[in-house]
């Protein structure tokens, strides 16, 4: 039986006076030098705030800031009181971080669009964001050509906007065989998606030609390239579809080859008569216990 998606944010945006936001982190006093600071605090004091901050209730009419920190500063410094605001559901399953992660090339380019949208031109956010015409134009206009499955695929992920640029050069279909590759190899790199934009067949491509002078390839080193890459595609998710029954099982295993070795008689037998088997029996559980520590850090 399905179940309905739960919104984790109301629909409606409200207007919350700054008294009642409490932070959920300090700022270091190192970030007012970023450049980063400087463009949001320019950004907000000149065109407003653009993107509503992301709040949770809590009691006594107050809430906690999930996202939005630098642009609190920035309304606070403004002397505004208060501040358009989003309501997240008091849902205690999901983190802090799980409510607010998003891409940030792809919020980047929906504040641009918005502050568009409402008069402000490219060159004065160009102005108040420290950048060139040039960037702003091109942030901008960042998801044109992109299949919108693929936005909505890699909308939690953190990417470069020179990631989108190689995604462009693809047919809608490879763009979403490409984000998949990504998502399952958990490399979002510009060098990786290259790499994929270079094996990638001349049918699926909007200028194959183009792609074919860039990487200076003959046609059979291409197809070549393009067997090998399907081959190590198809070898990481057979590997990927049977890593979480491996890792059981050697969990497992390494668990009860602790146990033996806990044995004194048990050790010293190995140690006198099969020293090599007692020696690959505690790098096993050496290995399995540093795996097991790095996933809880």
């Amino acid at each position: 039986m399905s179940e309905k998606v739960r919104i984790a944010f109301e629909r409606r945006v409200v207007s919350l006076a700054l008294e009642n936001i409490l932070p959920s982190k300090i700022l270091p006093a190192a970030i007012a030098q970023t450049v980063k600071y400087r463009r949001i605090i320019n950004s907000v004091l000149q065109a407003g705030l653009v993107e509503p901050l992301a709040v949770a209730p809590q009691k006594g009419n107050q809430f906690l800031l999930l996202d939005g920190h630098i642009r609190l500063e920035a309304l606070r410094q403004q002397g505004a009181t208060h501040a358009a605001c989003i309501i997240a559901d008091d849902d205690e399953s999901f983190t802090h971080n799980k409510r607010v992660n998003r891409l940030p090339a792809i919020q980047e380019h929906h504040m641009i669009v918005r502050a568009v949208e409402r008069g402000v031109s490219e060159a004065k956010l160009a102005s108040w964001l420290d950048v060139d015409v040039k960037v702003i134009r091109q942030r901008r206009h960042m998801l044109n050509g992109i299949s919108p499955e693929v936005v909505e695929f890699l909308k939690e992920k953190s990417l470069s906007h020179h990631v989108f640029q190689r995604l462009r050069k693809m047919k809608p279909i490879r763009q979403l065989e490409v984000a998949e590759l990504m998502v399952s190899a958990n490399n979002y790199t510009v060098n990786y998606v290259s790499a994929l934009l270079a094996t990638t067949k001349p049918t699926d491509l909007h200028r194959p030609d183009d792609l074919k002078k860039a990487t200076g390839l003959s046609t059979e080193q291409m197809a070549r390239l393009e067997r090998e890459m399907s081959a190590i595609s198809e070898d990481y998710k057979e590997m990927e579809m049977s890593y979480g029954d491996d890792m059981l099982v050697l969990v497992v295993a390494a668990g009860f080859l602790e146990r033996l070795l806990s044995k004194p008689d048990i050790a010293h037998f190995l140690a006198s008569r099969h020293p090599e088997f007692l020696e690959n029996f505690r790098a096993i559980v050496s290995a399995t216990s540093l795996d097991q520590s790095a996933m809880v850090a």
